[in-house]
């Protein structure tokens, strides 16, 4: 494993990142204070990310399989995606993108090794909204920084964080301990009971945060482990008695039993939002990492008519599904067919919090409040948008050579390529929703101007280094 050393940063560029981000954080204190003041109509904001849920794994997606009502009630009452996108095709630069609202040509972290930190100059969505006098906590799968790193969520804006540093670590629903705000919290319990299982540990330490914090806003960030990981659930769950009997595939089995807990732990999270009154001031945002782990084809068909799955820049590797709930602001029954994607919570969520004077004059996302609010023309769009993953060789501890995956979405067309060494695949998803025709060599204006797009807009980055590790252990 590559071995953490900021020293190798460059040190004029990271120098004027650092003093740039004391200015920014040593602000935070006074007008914290100042957004004390008027914080009484500011909407409490929930962001609920699950970890690899397919876009067609819900049943308001068009899923057959699996039962997902809460979440299904929860698009009829609010707003559901068509064509919303992830930050990248696999988990920590697709989290990066969310929480820095820059894209995966832009972003900190864009190494899927699982411990990769963000820096001390990057601005998170957690640091603007406290900013705006908000209580931020995160609970579940971090993945942006192991212990020890200036990543960790505690050192990005949030006041309280509850669940796994390293996505690696995040495999494993029977681990032997969390992390809470840098310090280890014994798992108890026997290994596959439902005390020890993690997920039901987070999930409670998410409703406590939101019970302390009900009479002041505040932003509850959940990225929650299921569906990934080992494929782990108790055998006590109701969720599991759906599906066990089930002649599938047992991953299949477990994959919508998960997708089923998760349902009916939102459903606990609305209904405790309109037990303690403040439904009506808080807006709910639900959605997935990234595509399906796995396809499942001919049971959950996770991908639907998308091509691929995660670890592709097809669709079904980064379009995902996404709900706003937030009742008396948001019309009942919307569905959008808006291109957005990770980049634009940044925008978003400073907007709706009155914290848009905080964002970084850089970032690449767009506000989707207009959308969200109906005030449909009035929503700008992105010229186009950008991912890019640089695949990794596990075995050799080292990028696999001319590997570097990318894609770009404008307008209707959609290009693509999974190697830095061959030409782009070209579709028309207005008309091709599933990728199958290629039509790069009828136009290749179009490729020419998303190439352009590349070159104006891309940096190269950082050195994807991982911390220092404990001899046999790939987290800490």
């Amino acid at each position: 494993m590559r071995t953490y050393n900021p020293g190798r940063r460059n040190f004029l560029k990271a120098a004027s990142l650092v003093i740039a981000s004391l200015v920014f954080k040593g602000s935070m204190n006074a007008s914290a204070q100042r957004a004390e003041m008027d914080s009484v109509n500011k909407p409490n904001i929930i962001y609920i990310m699950v970890d690899d849920m397919g876009w067609a794994d819900l049943g308001c997606y068009g899923s057959q399989q699996i039962k997902t009502p809460n979440i299904d009630q929860m698009a009829s009452e609010g707003i559901r995606f068509t064509q919303a996108y992830s930050g990248c095709t696999v988990c920590a630069p697709a989290r990066s993108v969310l929480m820095t609202g820059l894209h995966t040509g832009h972003t900190s972290v864009r190494g899927n090794t699982g411990g990769i930190p963000l820096q001390d100059s990057d601005v998170t969505v957690a640091e603007v909204l406290k900013q705006a006098g908000y209580a931020t906590g995160c609970f579940g799968k971090w993945g942006l920084g192991d212990a020890g790193t200036d990543g960790v969520a505690e050192k990005q804006g949030f006041d309280e964080f509850f669940g796994y540093y390293h996505q690696v670590h995040a495999h494993d629903y029977w681990t032997d301990y969390l992390w809470h705000n840098g310090r280890k919290a014994p798992m108890t319990g026997e290994k596959e009971s439902p005390e020890r299982y993690t997920h039901y540990r987070i999930f409670e330490r998410m409703k406590d945060f939101i019970l302390r914090n009900k009479n002041k806003p505040f932003f509850c960030y959940a990225p929650w482990t299921p569906p990934h990981g080992k494929y782990q659930i108790p055998e006590s769950d109701p969720a599991w008695q759906l599906y066990k009997d089930q002649a599938w595939d047992k991953r299949a089995k477990v994959v919508a039993a998960m997708d089923t807990m998760i349902d009916r732990h939102v459903g606990e999270v609305l209904d405790l939002l309109k037990n303690l009154r403040i439904d009506r001031r808080t807006i709910v945002f639900f959605g997935s990492d990234n595509g399906a782990a796995y396809r499942f084809d001919g049971i959950l068909n996770s991908s639907g008519p998308l091509r691929g799955a995660k670890k592709t820049m097809y669709e079904g590797g980064i379009r995902v599904p996404m709900i706003a709930y937030w009742p008396g602001k948001i019309e009942a029954g919307t569905v959008s067919e808006h291109v957005c994607y990770f980049a634009d919570m940044m925008p978003t969520l400073a907007e709706l919090a009155g914290a848009s004077r905080y964002v970084p004059a850089n970032v690449d996302g767009l506000s989707i409040v207009p959308t969200l609010m109906g005030q449909n023309a009035a929503q700008a769009k992105h010229p186009f948008l950008y991912w890019e993953w640089q695949l990794y060789d596990w075995n050799k501890r080292q990028d696999v050579p001319n590997a570097l995956m990318q894609a770009v979405r404008m307008d209707k067309w959609k290009a693509v390529r999974h190697k830095s060494n061959v030409p782009f695949e070209l579709y028309d998803l207005s008309q091709d929703i599933g990728e199958k025709n290629n039509i790069a060599s009828e136009h290749p204006e179009i490729i020419a101007q998303i190439e352009a797009y590349i070159r104006r807009d891309r940096t190269e980055p950082r050195a994807q280094l991982e911390p220092d590790l404990p001899d046999g252990k790939r987290f800490r």
